[in-house]
This record gives structure tokens, C-alpha cells and sequence, in this order.
């Protein structure tokens, strides 16, 4: 979406931040701070290009038809989810977090039983559909499962040393002997898989799956050194490397779908994991536009030190690097040092105040802020 300057156009802006999780989506943020550069700067040409990193939303950046059906969610209840299906390149866009996010297992998180197979029964349905390319979109989940959830809803069994299955869930995983393919389905597990990473971690260790991001989803200090044998032993049965990095994404849901991959077709050609927001970034068309602007504005609820490991605000920071163009981050809170000459507006925070004011606010900030170093630079 472009506001058409008023005037002659003498600034070009292009506001692209991630959504502020709980709080704005990407589309309401980089409206409203549009509107607070446009409160500043009149006679800016100020392109809207709302983002995702592979959390939370990346689906719905992509067009085609929204499909909605009954599934379960992360601790196995009955709820509904969508996700999207462009029948012109037979690609389903499905977000992890649409049936087995953080979000609906809030109340009573599920570190240890929350399971993948939610999602599992939106990627079955796609590929019913026809799909023959699922986009998984892997932020926002509530699991440490490695994947075994969807594995499941695909037919392909977890069992421990006694043939029996495993129970729902990354805490069950030490026990896994081997993963029974009988009653496998094969024309969805044979799909081709594009896996979006909102983070570069690998699935075991200080910076894996379980010790990052276990806490987030509940666990505490026993529970993420038993999540973490879990995924270890996953890897050892799967053969995958547990220090591939990406992997640890949504709970090292990868590991599942690389090992699926590679069994039926002999070969990992057909799953590629890679960073979303760069993806989605390509997309709309950024890496070109980017070079031609002035100001480019991103942000998301909480800059911190993961900001820059492939989310939306490092992404945006790399394509305006070594460009003429400035970056301003607008952020609610900020933990971490931002890049060089970066132009930054925190959000006041105000409980009486309502988001989309601060939001605007912010904008506002940075195109002034723009306007005095563009000012000083001559």
C-alpha cells in the first residue's frame, strides 16, 4: 500500500516492521507508523510493506485462499485453525503457530505434552486439496516435539524399545527406538517442504530448542535437560545433525520432516530450511525498493539480541546497509544495541495511552529525527 505524497515528492519512506505480538499486527503497526511519518513529513511518498520472519502471520503475507478447519491444538483440544492455499502453484502456506501456537495453551502451558499433530492436520488437508508444496511457517509454537506431532498425523509412528507408542510430546522422546512407517501417508509425507526459520538455533545444547525457548514455552530447568535428551535421541534415530543450525526452530520441528523427506525420497533436495524474513522480504519486492528510499522504518514488540538472528528487523537492517537509505526501529521495549546510526523510538509504554497513538508517536519521532540528521548532512 502507497500514501501518495501530497506534494512533489521530496522523501521517500517504506514502512515494513513485524508485528507487535499481542498488541498491533504487522499491517496495524506500519500503519500507524505511516501515519506518524506522514504527520511530519507531508509530502513523503510513504510505502507500506507489513512483514513476517516465519512467526506469527508469515502465512497470510501470501496470497492465495484462506482455508479453515477443525484441528487440535497443542495440549490435543478440539479447536479450529487456517492457513493459506494458492491453487496456482499448488502451495499451502501454513503457520505453526495456526493450530499449535503459544497463545491458546497460555493458561496451562504443555512443555512436555504439547504436540505438533494440530499442524500435521492442516498439512494433510492441504495436500487433499492438491498442494504439492507446503510452506511451514515454524515461530510461535507451543512444542518441544521435534516434529513427532505432525509425524503422526501423517501416519508414521514414534514407539520405544517394546513397540509401543510414544506419548504425545518432546518429554517422551529419550524413550524413542524407532519411527513405524506402515501406515504412513505417503502422497502428503512425499510433499516438497520449505521450512521458514524466525531463528538460527540449533536443536541441542546452550543454544538449542529446549534451553532457549523451553522456558518461553513453560518448562523449567528439569524439564528443559529432559526436552533436550528428548531431541537428542530424536537426532541420533533420525540421523540428522543436532547442530544444524535453523533446526531449533518451533521445537525442532525440522528434524522430523528432514528425516520424512530424506527416507522417502532418498535425497534432502526436498526440504530446504531457510530464514523467512529474508523470503518474505523478497517477496514484496524490498530488496529493490529499499536501495531507492530514504527513510525505511521497521520494528518489532521487543528489540533485543535475537532481533539480528533472522527476524524482521535484522533482515531489514541488512538490505539498508550500504544503501543511502536511513533505518529507523520502533520498538515497545529495547534490550539490545542497535546498528550503527540507526535511528530508534521506543514506545512510551503508557498504559493509558492505546497502542496505534503510541505507534504513531513513534513514526512521528523517527521522521523527525530523520529530518535532523538529513538536515545536518546537508
Amino acid at each position: 500500500m502507497v500514501f501518495p505524497a501530497a506534494g512533489p515528492s521530496r522523501v521517500r519512506i517504506i514502512v515494513a516492521p513485524d508485528s507487535f505480538k499481542g498488541t498491533a499486527t504487522a499491517e496495524e503497526a506500519a500503519r500507524h507508523l505511516g501515519e506518524g511519518a506522514r504527520s511530519v513529513i507531508r509530502d513523503a511518498e510513504i510505502t507500506l510493506a507489513p512483514m513476517a520472519d516465519g512467526g506469527e502471520g508469515t502465512a497470510a503475507t501470501f496470497s492465495g485462499r484462506t482455508v479453515t478447519l477443525p484441528t487440535t491444538d497443542a495440549a490435543g483440544r478440539l479447536t479450529e485453525a487456517s492457513y493459506i492455499y494458492d491453487a496456482e502453484t499448488a502451495t499451502a502456506y501454513i503457520d505453526v503457530a495456526a493450530a499449535t501456537g503459544l497463545p491458546a495453551v497460555a493458561d496451562k502451558p504443555v512443555p512436555l505434552t504439547g504436540d505438533t499433530y494440530g499442524t500435521g492436520v492442516l498439512i494433510a488437508d492441504a495436500e487433499s486439496r492438491g498442494a504439492r508444496r507446503i510452506t511451514l511457517c515454524l515461530g510461535g509454537s507451543a512444542t518441544v516435539d521435534g516434529g513427532t506431532g505432525i509425524l503422526v498425523a501423517l501416519g508414521a509412528t514414534p514407539l520405544n524399545a517394546a513397540g509401543y507408542a510414544l506419548r504425545p510430546g518432546g518429554g517422551a522422546l529419550r524413550d524413542l527406538d524407532y519411527i513405524d512407517t506402515a501406515q504412513l501417508n505417503i502422497p502428503a509425507a512425499s510433499l516438497e517442504w520449505v521450512l521458514l526459520t524466525d531463528v538460527d538455533a540449533p536443536v541441542t545444547g546452550p543454544t538449542g530448542a529446549a534451553a532457549v525457548f523451553g522456558p518461553q514455552k513453560g518448562a523449567g530447568p528439569e524439564d528443559v535437560e529432559l526436552l533436550d535428551a528428548g531431541l537428542a535421541r530424536l537426532c541420533e534415530v533420525t540421523g540428522v545433525d543436532p547442530a544444524t543450525p535453523g533446526f531449533g526452530a518451533a521445537g525442532a520441528v525440522p528434524v522430523s520432516l528432514h528425516w520424512l523427506s530424506t527416507m522417502l525420497h532418498g535425497t534432502s533436495d526436498h526440504v530446504i530450511v531457510v530464514p523467512g524474513a529474508p523470503l518474505v522480504a523478497q517477496a514484496l519486492g524490498l530488496d529493490e525498493m529499499i536501495p531507492e528510499a530514504d527513510l525505511v522504518i521497521t520494528g518489532e514488540g521487543a528489540f533485543d539480541e535475537q532481533s539480528t538472528g533472522g527476524k524482521v528487523v535484522g533482515t531489514i537492517a541488512d538490505l539498508v546497509a550500504g544503501t543511502g537509505a536511513a533505518l529507523g526501529i520502533a520498538a515497545g521495549r529495547v534490550d539490545a544495541v542497535p546498528p550503527r546510526g540507526t535511528l530508534v523510538a521506543e514506545l512510551s509504554g503508557d498504559g493509558g495511552t492505546d497502542v496505534a497513538t503510541q505507534l504513531r508517536e513513534a513514526g512521528a519521532r523517527l521522521a523527525a529525527d530523520y529530518l535532523r540528521i538529513s538536515t545536518a548532512q546537508g
